[in-house]
């Protein structure tokens, strides 16, 4: 009976052996039920290498499923939202490195790129806005303190003087800077780009350090104002040159020195803007209390 005995069971002890002489072997194992599979070599090793090539990961899944997401168009408002989604701490994290700028490290690409935003920018400029219009107020008061012929009248023109100055700044010297960016970028192709959003992003941050200073302006004193602008221009200026110099660098060096000496003095212009909001209507009311005692005894020469 040869084909009977063809059709006997054979027990194998080693698996493994048997997988080694035969690899297109299919290899089935019956376990009882108290046994834990076991996962055998060999054709699911193949699946993992076909996956690392083909990149069926976690991340690329997470990455698929990112770019998967419309943006909204521009009338809506979910368009706008995302300029605003930014977190309590994203904030913090990127004032603190406004206020102490690291040479040798780029403000945008270490606080910016990731998640661009206009929250932080807007409240710095209606913060800063506010700051000015009550310290120049407050320094008009304590100048006149004491004064008999002074009554004291609170200038809210400084308010929408100062808007004007600061929203004007923030907003177009980045769209100017942006263009220009663009292009020496379509001349000079290693250029650095930035987009509109990160630049208005890096100004907005930038100013957060004239906050405190236009609430110690407060002080009479000229030399400890004029001490508070340089402090404050050195840090904010700071920040601006070692951000969009990386942007310039590789073009030609008398444009690169040209353009990071524009910022410069634009954000100078600003500085010495934001304190003669402060001091203008003080001077023009010391100029009117000179004048009124002359008018004054002018007026009673003549009935005597």
């Amino acid at each position: 009976m040869a084909a009977v005995d063809d059709l006997q069971f054979e027990e194998f002890g080693d698996i493994a052996t048997s997988l080694g002489a035969n690899p297109d072997a299919t290899t089935i194992c019956i376990e009882g039920p108290g046994e834990t599979p076991r996962h055998q070599p060999g054709p699911a090793r193949g699946r993992e290498e076909d996956d690392e090539l083909l990149g069926n990961d976690d991340s690329d899944k997470t990455e698929l499923l990112a770019g998967q997401k419309k943006s909204s168009p521009f009338w809506t408002f979910e368009y706008y939202q995302t300029f605003f989604d930014v977190d309590t701490y994203q904030v913090f994290d990127r004032i603190k490195g406004s206020l102490l700028p690291i040479p040798g490290k780029n403000f945008v690409r270490l606080y910016i790129r990731s998640n661009p935003d206009l929250y932080g920018p807007f409240w710095i400029c209606a913060t800063l806005v506010f700051a000015i219009a009550i310290s120049g107020n407050l320094s008009n008061f304590l100048i006149h303190l004491g004064e008999k012929t002074h009554h004291y009248v609170p200038e809210f023109r400084k308010v929408s003087i100062a808007a004007t100055v600061i929203y004007a700044y923030a907003w177009l010297v980045p769209l100017a800077l942006w263009g220009f960016l663009l292009w020496r970028n379509s001349k000079v192709m290693n250029i650095v780009s930035y987009s509109f959003l990160e630049i208005v992003c890096v100004y907005g941050y930038s100013l957060f350090v004239y906050i405190p200073t236009a609430i110690l302006w407060i002080i009479p004193q000229k030399a400890v104002r004029w001490i508070l602008v340089m402090v404050a221009l050195g840090i904010s200026g700071s920040v601006l040159a070692m951000t969009f110099w990386p942007a310039v660098r590789e073009d030609n060096r008398r444009v690169a020195l040209a353009t990071i000496v524009t910022i410069v003095l634009l954000h100078v212009l600003l500085s010495v803007g934001c304190l003669s909001v402060v001091l203008l209507d003080t001077k023009a009311n010391k100029k009117t209390d000179e004048k009124s005692p002359t008018l004054t005894s002018g007026w009673c020469h003549t009935e005597a």
